[in-house]
């Protein structure tokens, strides 16, 4: 191997001079140059690991307080769930209340309104009332056909029939003192 000195300086002699290393002198030694460069390497290397691994846990920190977060909330929908249940059975339940107090005061208000007329209109009495759900059928007894004519106006002007038609009438013979005349009347109810 030839070596060739650029640096100018002269040569120790003997054999042990020219073997031992020089660590004095110009410029760094491959020590530093390799401790360097083992520091850069654990820098280059170990920086990103730490901070992926600081990262990491920040994360499972996070998803930890997520899921208990996500049980709480769990927890408080299904209790909500519970309490919507129930409101929904109450509107239910108080839906049938009120349903059945409007159909309740629809026979009672045409009752009353009939009964009402009836009793305002002279020389008629009711015998039988029957409602079929559109129409109602009155049959009754008066003691001329103006007092049935006087029924059925009457019953146009309380508003509650659509309208008020005569079916019959027809005088009964079987009463021999005064006259008697058996009527049918179909009204047919207003729509609510």
């Amino acid at each position: 191997m030839i070596r060739i000195n650029l640096s100018g300086a002269a040569r120790p002699k003997g054999k042990r001079a020219a073997a031992a290393p020089e660590y004095g002198g110009e410029g760094p030694s491959s020590v530093v140059f390799m401790a360097i460069g083992l520091v850069l390497l654990v820098i280059l290397v170990g920086g990103p690991f730490y901070y992926l691994n600081s990262q990491a846990t920040e994360l499972d920190k996070k998803m930890l307080a997520a899921e208990k977060e996500y049980q709480a909330l769990q927890a408080t929908k299904a209790r909500v769930d519970q309490k919507q249940k129930l409101a929904d059975d109450i509107k239910r339940r108080t839906d049938v209340i009120d349903k059945l107090r409007k159909e309740q005061a629809g026979p009672v208000e045409l009752l009353k309104t009939v009964g009402e007329t009836v009793n305002t209109t002279d020389a008629v009495w009711l015998a039988t009332m029957k409602d079929d759900g559109t129409n109602i059928n009155l049959e009754g007894v008066a003691f001329s056909p103006h007092a049935v004519a006087n029924l059925m106006a009457n019953l146009k002007r309380t508003n509650y029939f659509k309208s008020v038609e005569l079916k019959e009438t027809i005088q009964d013979e079987t009463v021999k003192d005064m006259q008697n005349f058996n009527f049918t009347i179909i009204c047919e109810k207003k729509k609510s």
